[in-house]
């Protein structure tokens, strides 16, 4: 069973981080969790969370590695979440239809009434971007803060994934990325913006903005980071999706 529309989305929200300014501070992380354990998704499980070993939900996550910059050290952050796939293999294996993208505005939701919490969507997920609620035993996973952006009783400023709205340094833009004239879409186009693994064939709708060299040196940086990327998603999917 599949739900994917029949063709693309004409409107494809999503998201742009910008990986030469993202600071690694967790807000986003933790805004998106404050925002989903009252959300949509509600609610979302925690274990031990202010103990040795926290565990549970989290559906935007930051990961952190070291590059090199022109002969010196550089720390790269790397957010990781679901990224709106066109072609998103996690729909296309859903066996009961609880995966599907939106028409709409094409993004990728679960229906947790008809999820059977089998894992095959997260097996699926090249990205390591869907998450498993223990206690509720259905997967789950970012939605965009769908009942945010839609909200008609927040301020239009407001209506942004908690995510955008609490980064401190404005590494992450949200907007239509099937509108060419939009301000992701250009700002995409101006910075090189590109998908993550694209020999996966899924289309991300989500796009990364490479880290700018600081100097002359260090040119080859952002393909360094794209390998580094790579790689960091590949040992993700082992990990996250068994």
């Amino acid at each position: 069973m599949t739900c994917l529309p029949k063709s693309a989305p004409a409107k494809k929200l999503g998201l742009v981080i910008d990986l030469d300014i993202c600071v690694g501070c967790q807000a986003c992380t933790t805004s998106c969790k404050e925002w989903n354990a009252g959300g949509r998704a509600a609610p979302v499980t925690d274990y031990d969370a202010y103990g040795a070993t926290p565990d549970g939900v989290w559906f935007n996550r930051v990961h952190g590695y070291e590059v090199e910059d022109g002969g010196s050290g550089r720390t790269v952050y790397f957010p990781r979440s679901c990224l709106h796939c066109d072609n998103a293999p996690c729909v296309t294996v859903c066996p009961t239809g609880a995966s599907f993208k939106r028409e709409a505005d094409g993004i990728v939701l679960v229906d947790e009434d008809k999820c059977i919490g089998c894992k095959l969507c997260s097996w699926a997920c090249p990205y390591g971007a869907r998450e498993y609620d223990e206690d509720a035993g259905v997967m789950k996973k970012c939605t965009l803060c769908v009942d945010k952006i839609y909200n008609a009783n927040l301020a239009p400023a407001s209506r942004m994934p908690a995510c955008v709205s609490a980064c401190p340094t404005g590494a992450r833009s949200f907007g239509d990325l099937g509108d060419p004239a939009s301000g992701v879409s250009r700002l995409v186009r101006e910075r090189g913006g590109y998908d993550l693994m694209p020999e996966q064939g899924t289309a991300p709708v989500n796009k990364y903005l490479p880290p700018r060299a600081r100097t002359a040196e260090a040119a080859p940086l952002a393909s360094a980071v794209n390998d580094r990327g790579h790689a960091l998603l590949k040992w993700i999917d082992k990990v996250f999706s068994r």
